[in-house]
């Protein structure tokens, strides 16, 4: 089994940042960036368990939900990975994602 903390840390700090940040920044886009994140994430996971599934969307369910969104997402994809390395491309993900939304 894949060490996935790193991927819990990322995560678990863009959602309290998300959490932290003003409604305005939210609406500036840093929770759409979270809802594209969340949905990335949870494709990911979905070609790995149902590799010829149709690719379900998470529902966009406002901007106070996304952080938790991306958690869900994010521990859905951690209970699939299988190395190292796609922990990091995760990991990387989730970075880039907190440096775009500006939290």
């Amino acid at each position: 089994m894949v060490d996935t903390t790193p991927l819990t840390r990322a995560v678990d700090h863009f959602a309290d940042r998300l959490r932290a940040a003003p409604q305005s920044r939210l609406q500036r886009g840093a929770a759409a960036e979270a809802l594209a994140l969340a949905n990335e994430l949870a494709r990911w996971a979905q070609r790995v368990e149902e590799p010829e599934a149709e690719p379900r969307l998470m529902p966009d369910a406002g901007m106070f939900a996304a952080a938790d969104q991306i958690l869900v997402a994010a521990h859905d994809l951690a209970l699939v990975l299988e190395s190292e390395d796609e922990v990091g491309e995760a990991v990387r993900l989730v970075e880039e994602a907190r440096k775009r939304a500006g939290v």
